[in-house]
Formats: C-alpha cells, structure tokens, sequence
C-alpha cells in the first residue's frame, strides 16, 4: 500500500524491518510525510526531499523505555542525548512510585523522589501545569506520565512511615483522580521505599480503584526483590485483579546472593497469573542495580559502588568497603553516616539476568538515573546492550523478538496509539542501526559513553539523532517530541 501522492518527505531505502517478532526480515522502502508513515514496500516511484540509502541496516520503530525516571529530565535538558543516542524515541515517566507531579515541594524532596531533581524543580500541583511546562521544553522524545504513589503520600501526609488515614486517603484520591482526568496514563508504586513500605494493601487497593475507570495501568516497584519476591508478586497480582488493571512488574529480578537462581521460578509464577490476567514485565541487561543508598540492602555479600553522597561528597565514586576500611566502621555503619546518597549494588546473577532479558513477555526499561553525577550505565547503554551484548553476541534471543520488546509489545501494553510499529498511518518514531555493530558503550567506571551502531533517529518525522552527535552537535537537531496521554 503506498502513497497517493509521488512526493514525500523523507525516503528510507533498502532497509532491513522485522515486522513481526516471529518472522523473517524483510527488505522495504519506507516513506515519510510530516509526522508520518505514508508509505511501505517498493517506493521507487516516489519523489523525496531527502532520500537514505539504508542497505544492510535495520530499521526499527522508535524504542519505548518504559521505565524512566525522566519527569525533570526532559524539561532541564529536552535533547534527551542519553535517550535518542540509543533509539529510545519514547519514555515513560512516573515509575516506581515517584513522579514530578503531583508535587509542590516545600522542603528537600523526600527519598526517593530526590532521585528526580532538586527541590526548585518540584512546581507542578496539577499534569496540566507539567504538560504546558513540557510543552514549552519541547523534548527531543515523547513521554507518558504514571502517577507515583510515594508522591501522592508525600504531598498529603505528614508520617509516611505509616498507612494512610481515611482523610490522607481521600486526599490521595482526589489528586490521582485529577491527574488521571487530565490524561495520566496510570499509577505506580514502589512499596520497598522506607516512605511507601508503610503503606498497606488496602491502601494501594484503594488508589488503584480509582484508575480502573480511565482504563489506565498499574506498575509497581515489588515490596521486595530479595527472598520474599514470590509473596511480593502475589500482593501486586492481587492488587491488580482488585481493581482490574493491567500490571506491570518494575525491573523485574531476584537480587540478593541467597536469591540467585531463581529466575526459572519467578518466571513460572508469572506465566502461571499471565493466564488469567493481563500482567507484564520489564528488566533491563544489566546484574547491578542502582538507587538511593539503602541500608537494607547493605550486607558484606554485595559489591556496592557510591555514586554520590550529600555529607561526604569527596567519598563518591568509591566502594562502600573501602569507605568503611578508611573509617574503620562496618559497611552499616559507613552508609549512615554517608546518607544521603546513592549507589550501584552489584547484587544479581547474570544468568538470572539473561533469562530476564530473553523473556518473550518482558519488555526493556533503562531504570537510568539522570540526575546521577556517576549514573549506572543503564542510563546510555540499555537498549544497544540488549542488541549487541545479548541479541549479536550471546545470541540469548533473536534480534526481530528484541525489536518487538522494545516497540510494538510496550506500546500496546501502554495503549500507545499509532507507536511501536511500522505501518502506513502511524507516526514516524524510527530508528535505523547497523545490527553488526550497535553495542553500549558506557561501562560502570565511565557510563556516559554514546553507543555504536545508532545511525540514525527519527521522532514524529523529525531527524533527533545521527551517530556522532554528542552534546555540543545535538543542539543541531530538531525536538518533535509530544505529551502522549490516554486520549492522544
């Protein structure tokens, strides 16, 4: 089916698409008008302002990353460079319990909404406010916004150490039902936080409820993902029937030594609840994890890396061991005295990892932290990692099932329309990359690498990326991404 009119915008020749995650690759030209697909197959009798010469190279629809927490991000730096340089074309926000909105802090954000931004950055009462705010940022990629849990307790509450009252409750509801009505795309929970672990299930059964009518999504950050992660999925799964939701399960892993290896049981109990309900999964490629300095997880078996410290700034990028070696104190001792911070925990299997990735459910989210000064990896290298490392040279999954968990699976999961695939119609987030050589480049020591192989990105038609860019040249680009809500 192709174009009624010879002219187009752009005309990508030759290239290499994956239509179907159980299919062949088949070889097509792809047109281009404004923000648009308008044409597949064989364009030679069309006209474009500007022709590329895609032979031997993949074209994909835009990546999703479908677990970011990029809220602030994409207002204080809207070329989204860790973003585009590794084909995340679309984002979404408000995972893990946390979301910019909405939250007018009157003090230093409570952890982990610090993980966000600073307290200044925290002016939006209303998803209103922020979609005008991201409207004038104008950012290089498209976000959906989940509503957070923790800020919704944050913005009501005055002991988040406990569950709710009725009053809090009614609060909470008031503000999610806002959000929701204005075009949120669901809610999230991240209940291993000390600020929501206080939270009790009836509690996140009644937030959820309110969801139910806008036909959103529930994500959740388990209650833990150490040795209890099996009772931890059954309390979302029920959450998630309660209030008739889909869900998905944040990064899903089994963290913790005495917890490696199973993998194979997690993923059972998942298929096991997949059958009756619509539930999901992301992960990303990686056997470290990365967040505010937690003394839960401080223990003599994990490897743990400090990425920042607020009382002990000269003592970031260090280990945790060697910091308690300098002061002569346990590693417990050491992480209280250096709160608040934030670290690496190299605490997963890498098995368990790459049964993870290789999934056929799971999606991909980079779980990166932005506003990290040493962030993990994750933040530039995720979606090329799974396509060089795992896909190319660990051949865990093949290439056309890692596309597909990366566009067309989030965005129907998401309910993200005319995105995550390439047919006539659809809006043209694209990414082309040389399946030879896309691979991350950012490692633990220095994680703010571009990764190889992205040739060249699109988002809504417009060029956001070309391999080489770095952030001097990326201001050269254009910035057509778009507030994406349930109605859009």
């Amino acid at each position: 089916m192709l174009s009624s009119s010879p002219y187009v915008d752009i005309l990508i020749q030759g290239a290499t698409v994956y239509f179907e995650p159980d299919s062949e690759a088949q070889v097509v030209d792809v047109a281009i008008s404004k923000d648009k697909i308008v044409a597949l197959g064989n364009c030679s009798h069309l006209q474009a302002l500007q022709c590329i010469d895609a032979t031997g190279l993949v074209l994909a629809p835009g990546f999703i990353d479908v677990h970011t927490h990029d809220d602030l991000e994409v207002l204080r730096g809207p070329h989204m460079l860790s973003k585009v340089s590794q084909g995340v074309t679309t984002v979404i926000a408000g995972n893990c319990g946390i979301s910019a909105v909405p939250y007018c802090a009157d003090q230093a954000p409570l952890d982990p909404i610090n993980l966000l931004g600073e307290q200044s950055e925290f002016a939006y009462r209303e998803l209103q406010d922020y979609q005008h705010a991201f409207s004038k940022a104008a950012p290089s990629v498209n976000l959906a916004m989940l509503v957070g849990h923790t800020t919704l307790r944050a913005q009501v509450m005055t002991d988040l150490s406990q569950a709710a009252n009725a009053q809090e409750l009614e609060q909470m509801k008031t503000l999610l039902h806002q959000a929701m009505a204005q075009g949120a795309i669901g809610f999230s929970t991240g209940l291993a936080y000390y600020n929501a672990k206080g939270a009790s299930q009836a509690e996140v059964n009644a937030l959820a409820e309110v969801v139910t009518p806008f036909d959103g999504i529930y994500t959740t950050h388990l209650r833990t993902e150490f040795q209890g992660v099996i009772r931890a999925m059954d309390e979302a799964f029920a959450t998630a029937e309660h209030a008739k939701l889909p869900l998905v399960i944040s990064h899903i892993k089994c963290a913790g030594r005495e917890n490696w290896g199973r993998a194979p049981e997690v993923l059972a109990h998942f298929e096991l609840h997949r059958k009756t309900h619509p539930v999901s999964c992301d992960c990303y490629p990686y056997a470290a994890s990365s967040s505010t300095l937690d003394l839960n997880q401080v223990t003599e078996e994990t490897d743990i890396f400090i990425t920042w410290s607020e009382s002990h700034p000269e003592l970031a990028q260090q280990s945790l061991a060697n910091i308690a070696t300098q002061w002569q104190v346990s590693q417990r001792d050491a992480a209280k005295r250096l709160q608040p911070a934030g670290a690496v925990y190299h605490c997963m299997l890498e098995d368990d990892v790459q049964r993870f990735v290789s999934y056929e459910h799971s999606m991909v989210g980079s779980d990166g932290l932005p506003c990290d000064p040493h962030p993990h990896p994750r933040l530039w290298g995720t979606f090329p990692r799974v396509l060089g490392h795992y896909c190319r040279e660990q051949q865990s999954l093949p290439l056309a099932l890692a596309i597909h968990k990366m566009t067309a699976l989030p965005a129907a999961r998401f309910k993200l329309r005319q995105r995550g695939n390439i047919q006539i119609g659809y809006f043209a987030d694209l990414v082309l990359f040389d399946p030879n050589r896309v691979l991350d480049q950012a490692s633990y020591s220095n994680p703010k690498q571009l990764a190889s192989g992205i040739v060249k990105v699109w988002v809504n038609g417009k060029l956001s990326y070309v391999e080489g860019a770095n952030a001097d040249t990326i201001v050269d680009f254009g910035r057509a991404g778009r507030f994406l809500t349930r109605q859009n």
